[in-house]
């Protein structure tokens, strides 16, 4: 059962970075997501809090959004 958190989140997560709204696999135009992911990724395993790596993610994928 401890699992299951992580295993929800990672569907969830997937599903909006990989699977278009025609339920076919892409990564076209999901790029400033998937950088802001790896680095969120890193940023989470580094210093294991949840507000920072929020912040972290939101502010990337507002600056990539904007320079991508």
């Amino acid at each position: 059962m401890e699992f299951v958190p992580i295993c929800l989140f990672t569907s969830l997560v997937v599903k909006d970075l990989f699977i278009t709204k025609t339920y076919a696999f892409s990564i076209a135009g999901t790029i400033p997501e998937l950088i802001a992911s790896v680095v969120v990724i890193a940023v989470a395993f580094w210093t294991r809090s949840m507000a920072l790596s929020v912040i972290v993610g939101l502010a990337l994928v507002f600056l990539l959004a904007i320079v991508l």
